[in-house]
């Protein structure tokens, strides 16, 4: 069994603080009873590993990695596999996750608000789904709906467009992960024009009207990511448990603390079980940085032993991440 958690770190002294005064035994357990493997290798043969600002997150590279797909930073067609799992035929286009979203435009820069806390209902999406259908198929887009915040657009310039995980964005200045200027590739500057363009078609639009009225956040742009080809994956390969993923993002760090304590008493202690019973397993650790790999290896009778007393302390691996 792998297992993968991302988001088991955060940059932020809040996360630090946190870290430093959660007790996690199964965790400091485990991680004694393993071998640390290579560091994030997606990650440094793409010469971006330690790298927050990585179009990619830790977990995406460590995903990419473990189902065997190449790709560069931001150019993984996670975009193509969800399509493929909402029903959609993909073929062999370039596919694009178009997530409709909220800027929120701030003193100081724009954002990009959770998408999930849009509560967006599967026909609010669909009127704004077609809305925005004829702009994209203008400029030679396929597109397919997927579920409310889930768009999907073909076009073969998607191919090899690096974007920005939207877990990079969220909460985040979208400056950051907009390439600017002249020298900006061309699909980028289309995409920054089309994302001008629905801002401009949805303001006025009677599904935010409804939404603005009832006190609702409205839908104004989105954001692409995910994109290129279809790539076949393992479901077998890896076993994603994202439950720290909405705390973080939202810095609700009360919230982070007991989900990890709840990842710690819960799968983490069944992959300790699992160990102890002899049983090969592996726990890859994704932060905002990097991801750390850990599985079984053979020991000598003294690591084995120095282990029992010497059990690491979680929070030191962690904020390494």
């Amino acid at each position: 069994m792998h297992l993968m958690i991302p988001f088991a770190s955060g940059l932020s002294e809040a996360a630090s603080h946190v870290l430093r005064d959660l007790a996690l035994p199964n965790l400091s357990k485990l991680l004694a009873r393993l071998t640390p493997a290579a560091q994030d290798a997606a990650a440094l043969a793409a010469d971006m590993a330690g790298d927050e600002y990585s179009f990619s997150t830790p977990q995406e590279r460590a995903l990419a990695s473990a189902w065997g797909w190449p790709g560069a930073d931001g150019a993984l067609p996670f975009a193509a596999q969800a399509a493929a799992a909402d029903g959609v035929a993909v073929g062999d286009l370039a596919w694009g996750m178009i997530t409709p979203a909220h800027w929120h435009v701030g003193r100081d820069h724009v954002s990009l608000v959770d998408p999930a806390a849009l509560d967006l209902q599967a026909d609010e999406s669909r009127a704004l789904f077609e809305a925005v259908r004829e702009l994209f198929e203008s400029e030679g887009f396929t597109l397919a709906w997927g579920a409310p915040t889930r768009w999907y657009g073909a076009h073969e310039s998607l191919v090899d467009l690096p974007c920005a995980s939207l877990d990079r964005v969220i909460g985040r200045n979208v400056d950051l992960w907009i390439r600017h200027g002249p020298t900006a590739p061309s699909q980028t500057r289309l995409i920054r024009r089309l994302q001008s363009e629905v801002q401009l078609l949805l303001y006025p639009h009677a599904i935010n009207d409804a939404r603005e009225a009832r006190g609702a956040t409205t839908v104004n742009s989105f954001w692409l990511s995910g994109c290129g080809r279809y790539q076949a994956d393992d479901p077998s390969a890896v076993t994603v448990d994202d439950t720290l993923r909405a705390p973080l993002l939202a810095e609700d760090w009360a919230a982070w603390a007991e989900a990890w304590r709840a990842l710690d008493a819960g799968v983490i202690s069944q992959l300790l079980a699992r160990s102890v019973a002899g049983e090969s397993v592996a726990l890859t650790l994704c932060g905002e940085r990097r991801a750390q790999r850990f599985e079984t290896a053979p020991q000598t009778l003294w690591q084995r032993m120095s282990s029992k007393w010497n059990a690491p302390e979680a929070h030191l691996l962690l904020e390494t991440l």
